[in-house]
């Protein structure tokens, strides 16, 4: 089963971060990914740019409508996501956790995922 692992954090905090920090953050998460990347679990990785460059189209109007920024106002915001197989939720969760002690604060969301596609063409 594939697993999400959604990476929210306070925007303003994550941002103001200085360029070490944000290396250093980035080498623990490197750790855990490239554990994973040999077990064979670890799939698609993103990391987002902030809110402030997101456009949201609302699909409750016709015809849609397009607004600047993103959709929801929230003390955290999506930073990125991991796609990771797992034999179950304990083990989704276990990464999670592992993601946590490398980059604290914030919160990671598990969610199994119901579609997959991972970019090739499908058949």
């Amino acid at each position: 089963m594939k697993y999400a692992i959604l990476c929210y954090h306070a925007e303003n905090v994550v941002c103001a971060w200085s360029k070490e920090h944000d290396d250093e953050v980035m080498a623990k998460l490197s750790v855990v990914l490239e554990r994973r990347a040999k077990a064979g679990q670890l799939g698609p990785v993103a990391r987002l740019m902030p809110t402030t460059a997101a456009t949201t189209v609302r699909k409750d109007n016709e015809p849609a409508l397009v607004l600047d920024g993103p959709f929801a106002e929230t003390k955290e915001q999506l930073l990125g996501f991991y796609v990771f197989d797992c034999a179950n939720l304990e083990e989704a969760l276990d990464i999670a956790r592992e993601l946590s002690e490398a980059n604290p604060g914030g919160a990671h969301e598990v969610r199994p995922v119901g579609y997959f596609l991972d970019g090739s063409a499908p058949t």
